[in-house]
């Protein structure tokens, strides 16, 4: 019997031809990728967008029943937030920067807290705690203080971190101020600050849409509104930065607001539009708003109940803004811990060298 024997020339030729075929797809099943939809944008000057800013700033005082819905991002480096149910709050705030908060309890409508600020100052009422009594203060601060040495200084000891967290943001992070200026927007100033508007496309995905829908993923243009601050040595300082939505015309949809490092302070979210009162004067306006504080790590969600019913434009005493301690709750002077928190840090430097100079 006579067999041919193969030739290493068509053994090669077999491989190759094989791993062509699989390296074009022919094997190989085939995938579908989803398209991203550019979705149209509106054109809009820079006049036009300062004027949008400042019809949110024609709201020169407001009362309004509101759900409140918070979210703890303490562990958000570890990939975990805590969501804490809805609660009913109603909200007075009046320019240039007063703010009442009142947080209840849906249904039984027991007072959980009670904050107020005026400006410069601001008082926390913390009425209930969940844990028995254990918690409730009566908290005074600065509004520009930063406590975060406080957090720092808890972090280090040794003890259940998450009561004792909870316990510090409680005195620290409840502050009425950081929701000032998202309901209040603060009106445009040309004469001391400068603007620049520029553009910016984002990927986004539309939640109308079936998750499966090739529409799901869309691209979305936005203009950008920069302000900063002139300095008397001609640099300049980012305050704020606004964004505008251009798709179906354009609506104020995000405001930024930086502290003096440039780092984000606040990043405050507008959801959908409607009417707010009882007349046609103030429509088109915000009926949902998120505000995120990066430093602190917390989200707080702020929606009308009944938008019909928001009260703009009544003029509120001062004496309206500034919180009493009619329930007897032990006080605390948070200027005065941190005063107190800087000099034992203070200390501790001093006292650094001595103990290697001792050690040696």
């Amino acid at each position: 019997m006579n067999f041919t024997r193969p030739s290493y020339k068509h053994l090669f030729l077999f491989i190759f031809i094989a791993a062509f075929l699989s390296g074009c797809g022919i094997i190989a099943p085939k995938t579908k990728e989803k398209t991203v939809t550019l979705l149209k944008s509106e054109d809009a000057t820079q006049a036009q967008l300062i004027s949008e800013i400042n019809r949110f700033a024609a709201v020169g005082s407001m009362r309004a029943k509101m759900d409140l819905k918070f979210e703890d991002n303490s562990y958000a480096e570890l990939g975990i937030a805590e969501k804490y149910k809805t609660a009913d709050g109603e909200v007075v705030v009046q320019r240039p920067a007063n703010i009442l908060l009142k947080v209840q309890v849906p249904i039984i409508k027991t007072d959980v807290a009670q904050m107020t600020s005026d400006g410069e100052k601001f008082r926390v009422a913390i009425l209930e705690d969940g844990a028995g009594g254990k918690y409730k203060k009566f908290v005074t601060g600065t509004n520009e203080a930063d406590y975060s040495i406080l957090q720092e200084q808890v972090k280090k000891l040794d003890l259940n971190a998450k009561a004792i967290q909870q316990n510090v943001n409680a005195f620290s992070n409840l502050r009425p101020q950081h929701f000032t200026d998202a309901v209040l927007v603060r009106p445009i100033s040309t004469e001391n600050n400068a603007y620049v508007q520029s553009t910016i496309v984002q990927e986004e995905e539309d939640l109308a849409k079936d998750k499966k829908s090739p529409l799901r993923k869309v691209l979305r243009g936005y203009y950008l509104l920069d302000e900063f601050r002139k300095n008397p040595d001609g640099s300049l300082k980012v305050l704020r930065r606004f964004w505008f939505d251009r798709v179906g015309g354009i609506r104020l949809a995000r405001q930024q607001i930086f502290d003096e490092r440039g780092e984000i302070e606040s990043d405050i979210v507008y959801g959908k539009e409607g009417n707010l009162g009882d007349s046609s004067q103030y429509n088109n306006l915000p009926l949902e708003i998120v505000v995120t504080r990066p430093k602190e790590k917390y989200k707080m969600k702020l929606t009308y109940q009944s938008p019909a019913s928001v009260t703009i434009g009544k003029n509120y005493p001062a004496k309206a803004f500034v919180l009493e301690n009619t329930w007897g709750l032990e006080e605390v002077d948070l200027d005065k811990k941190l005063l107190e928190a800087r000099n034992r840090s203070g200390e501790n430097v001093m006292q650094e060298p001595e103990a290697k100079a001792h050690a040696q």
